[in-house]
């Protein structure tokens, strides 16, 4: 028997499995083709058996690779959902839009076994940064019925050719076992100066308490507004946050000043330009063009020398970011590549006073298999510190709803701990007051918080999201009125 036989992520010698198990199977087929049969997520399909196979992430997608090519495969399912195989395909290939990054080949629709599916050939540049750079992309969306979509999207370092053997041998087979993720993440020893590793050691590694901070937003720039709404509290926070752009150098006076406050910073480097057009961002970081920018950032944040919460391109699931993969091909290898990329610029400056914090949003948009928080995640040795972020945005906006903590953080926070070994700290939450009772959402957070043992910080987003006529539409500011303070305080004294 010349087939592999993989269970619940391990090989394993015969095809037993029930409904419960992840199973796949294997078989030889020819000289050139292996066929893979996958009994959770209900396909079969044939590959070049020069591929190696990684079924690790198996309800978010299966990986087929070698050195030059690498094919994923992702299933949908959007019963119950605002979404359907035409808004899928439409949404998910939008970064064409952007013509002076990405050449399309075509664009047409075929049939595959009698299933309508959609077919995208394009290209871009290669990029000086990435290794091995896969700048060419061949993208199939098979339509199973109107909810459940099949995507097979490859990436490779030529010209794509000869696919169509690949595309056509994807067929449906009945689902007789459950897709599972049987990867776990881990984190590793770092090197940190002497300041930084008895930070990380005494907030998160031995850390027995929830230590809370805010994002003030005169803070930390000035502490004036934050001294009297602490004296409020009768609290001090030992965590602030400070947003940047790639529109300023490293804000090492603030840094300054808020250690001097016995303060500390998670420093959010979000890789853009305000008031530009950020679409080829990604492409241009990865190609050098801020390569004098980011050596200096690294200097100055090994000049300032104490420990930095570094929280680089947060939300990266959400469409709303720039560096999401939505707007380049669709492809997360190229936000990993990023990470790597500046996490080695620091390396080369010596930089060992940043603790680097990686923070998905709960919720990904837009929610398609392609764009799952997973797929975004570096590498442990990339990482020390898992950002958990879930909103109770309210209902101010259509299709946004009231979601109580319950609703959010058990659930959040019993995925994350089945998948990291690794501290955590939420980096921003709040809830609105709009849709519902701010106060005993607040209560009801503070009552809670506390069972998740893992998580060492909490900082609340104190701040208003407003609309496009300026009008407040996501209040979460703790001190939006007197009763707003005094819960806060109660629940802080606890």
């Amino acid at each position: 028997d010349y087939n592999t036989y993989i269970k619940n992520g391990l090989l394993v010698d015969e095809a037993i499995f029930n409904q419960e198990d992840d199973f796949k199977k294997i078989v030889p087929i020819d000289n050139d083709y292996n066929k893979f049969i996958d009994y959770s997520n209900g396909y079969t399909f044939e590959y070049p058996n020069s591929m190696w196979v990684d079924v690790s992430l198996s309800n978010v997608k299966n990986v087929f690779a070698n050195h030059n090519t690498q094919i994923e495969i992702y299933y949908d399912n959007f019963k119950n959902t605002i979404h359907n195989y035409n808004a899928y395909t439409v949404y998910s290939n939008k970064f064409l839009n952007n013509k002076s990054d990405h050449d399309l080949e075509y664009k047409k629709t075929i049939y595959i076994n009698d299933h309508k599916t959609t077919l995208l050939k394009w290209k871009r540049k290669k990029l000086s940064k990435v290794d091995n750079d896969k700048n060419y992309y061949l993208s199939a969306e098979i339509k199973k019925n109107n909810n459940e979509v099949y995507t097979i999207l490859i990436k490779s370092n030529s010209e794509i050719k000869d696919y169509m053997h690949i595309i056509k041998s994807l067929s449906f087979i009945e689902k007789t076992s459950t897709p599972k993720i049987t990867k776990s993440f881990t984190k590793p020893d770092q090197t940190f100066n002497e300041e930084t590793l008895e930070f990380y050691n005494k907030y998160f590694l031995n850390s027995t308490e929830l230590n809370w901070g805010i994002f003030e937003p005169s803070a930390p720039t000035t502490f004036d507004y934050l001294h009297k709404l602490e004296n409020k509290l009768d609290y001090n926070f030992n965590f602030v946050v400070r947003y940047q752009t790639f529109d300023t150098d490293l804000p090492l006076e603030e840094l300054i000043s808020s250690y001097n406050e016995n303060r500390y910073v998670e420093l959010t480097l979000q890789t853009m330009n305000y008031g530009k057009d950020n679409s080829s961002i990604t492409y241009d970081i990865l190609d050098g063009k801020y390569d004098d920018y980011l050596t200096k950032y690294a200097k100055d944040i090994k000049e300032f020398n104490h420990p930095i919460l570094f929280r680089l391109n947060n939300e990266m699931n959400g469409d709303w970011c720039v560096y999401s993969s939505y707007y380049s091909s669709k492809d997360t290898e190229l936000y990993k590549a990023l990470w790597k990329y500046i996490y080695s610029v620091f390396k080369e400056n010596n930089v060992d006073n940043v603790l680097w914090v990686w923070n998905p949003h709960d919720l990904s948009f837009p929610n398609f298999a392609w764009n799952n928080y997973l797929n975004y995640y570096p590498g442990d040795e990339y990482v020390d510190i898992i950002g958990l972020t879930g909103y109770n945005t309210g209902s101010y906006y259509k299709g946004e709803i009231w979601r109580d903590f319950d609703e959010i953080y058990p659930p959040l926070y019993q995925e994350y701990s089945n998948l990291f070994d690794f501290p955590f700290m939420i980096t921003e939450f709040g809830s609105n007051s709009v849709g519902g009772n701010k106060i005993d959402w607040i209560k009801d957070m503070f009552s809670k918080i506390n069972i998740f043992k893992n998580i060492k910080v909490a900082i609340w987003w104190s701040g208003i999201d407003w609309d496009v006529n300026k009008k407040p539409a996501r209040i979460y500011r703790l001190d939006e009125n007197e009763m707003t303070i005094e819960t806060f305080k109660e629940g802080l004294s606890k």
